[in-house]
């Protein structure tokens, strides 16, 4: 995808303008491989793999020591700085020759101790510079995918899917949560994948009743719900998927709980298109719910936008205020989770088309027996 930095680059630059900006210090790690092709990973929130500088004539990245044979050879648009102190104390060396006076930050990625010590820097230097935060600047050009962004991540989903099939096939009862967890980890680590999307969510029985369980000891029975959740990168895009499935028999309260839930992904996908609001998507599935029942047993959200990150606009849900267009990728994974019992999600990869939505995954949600019990 090199070809495209120089768009988005334009695209970020004429945002700027909107924005009444003269520059923009991109923070956040999906930000900086979305216009630079850098992949430097930050490792904890106060430690940064570096950060781009983008002016209306320029672009520069500046990273540390351990970065910058891997920024010079992805990055090589860009001017590269290194620094030996970090980022604030270089800040006025880098702006030494920039000219402007409103710097942009991206303000969700930055504490209070790294503003206060970059306002610091450049007040000690005397450079004339305000920093204004900003939100959402590259999110909002990242939100909706190109073509070759669409096939990375089907790529990543088709991979994600193919090896759960033959992870699930081979689990019987007896296994831990941590072991399923790991069966599969490893299974998607070698068949290629670059990296997890997140940690693996497994949950048998009662811990299925918690959307993001931990993984533990908990051992894998017949006619309980067993809920995976999982997802893989490659090309540094992501997937993501929930399959509840069953060994043995489903009872009574598993076959309402799961036709309910998928009747509600149906109705939710099949209200997707452009140009209607994200909120509506998400009440079309948790008004089914809660007809069917199961009031104030679905929590989170419908669903998230998917790209080089797990969790990106737009969010399907009662708090979102973004509006479906086409080239959006979201999840669609409503659940029920009923303390003591267990729980139900399932989740499908979406793209939004001028026609309506097309479903990304390959498997039925339906395929719920375990080992073709």
């Amino acid at each position: 995808m090199k070809n495209a930095y120089p768009v988005r680059l334009q695209n970020v630059r004429e945002a700027l303008r909107e924005k009444e900006l003269d520059a923009l210090l991109v923070l956040i790690a999906e930000n900086r491989r979305y216009l630079s092709g850098f992949s430097g990973e930050d490792t904890q929130f106060d430690e940064s793999a570096g950060a781009l500088l983008v002016t209306a004539q320029k672009q520069l990245l500046a990273t540390d020591s351990r970065f910058e044979l891997q920024a010079r050879q992805e990055a090589p648009d860009y001017d590269i700085c290194i620094y030996r102190e970090g980022l604030a104390k270089e800040l006025p060396l880098i702006l030494k020759d920039f000219s402007g006076k409103r710097l942009g930050f991206e303000s969700s990625r930055i504490s209070c101790s790294q503003h206060h010590k970059m306002v610091t820097a450049l007040a000690e230097s005397a450079l004339s510079i305000d920093l204004v935060p900003t939100e959402e600047l590259i999110e909002n050009l990242r939100i909706a995918k190109t073509p070759p962004e669409i096939d990375a991540i089907r790529s990543a989903l088709h991979l994600a899917e193919t090896v759960f099939g033959r992870v699930a096939a081979c689990l019987k009862a007896g296994i831990t949560e941590k072991e399923a967890a790991w069966s599969l980890e490893k299974a998607l680590r070698e068949a290629g994948a670059d990296a997890l999307s997140f940690p693996v969510i497994v949950a048998f029985g009662p811990n299925s009743a918690m959307p993001h369980a931990v993984p533990g000891s908990r051992l894998l029975r017949a006619g309980e719900p067993i809920l995976f959740d999982w997802g893989v990168r490659l090309q540094g895009y992501c997937s993501d998927i929930s399959r509840t499935l069953i060994l043995g028999k489903p009872d009574e309260t598993f076959q309402k709980v799961f036709q309910t839930v998928r009747e509600a992904q149906e109705l939710a996908i099949a209200a997707v298109r452009p140009g209607i609001d994200a909120k509506a998507v998400d009440a079309v599935a948790r008004g089914h719910i809660e007809k069917m029942g199961f009031k104030d047993r679905f929590g989170h959200g419908l669903g998230h936008g998917v790209g080089l990150a797990i969790h990106e606009q737009p969010r399907l849900s009662p708090l979102s205020d973004k509006t479906l267009r086409t080239g959006m990728i979201c999840t669609v994974e409503p659940g029920i989770y009923l303390p003591g019992w267990g729980g139900v999600r399932l989740e499908n990869m979406i793209a939004v088309t001028t026609d309506g939505a097309e479903v990304l995954n390959a498997t039925a949600v339906d395929d719920i027996r375990l080992g073709g019990a």
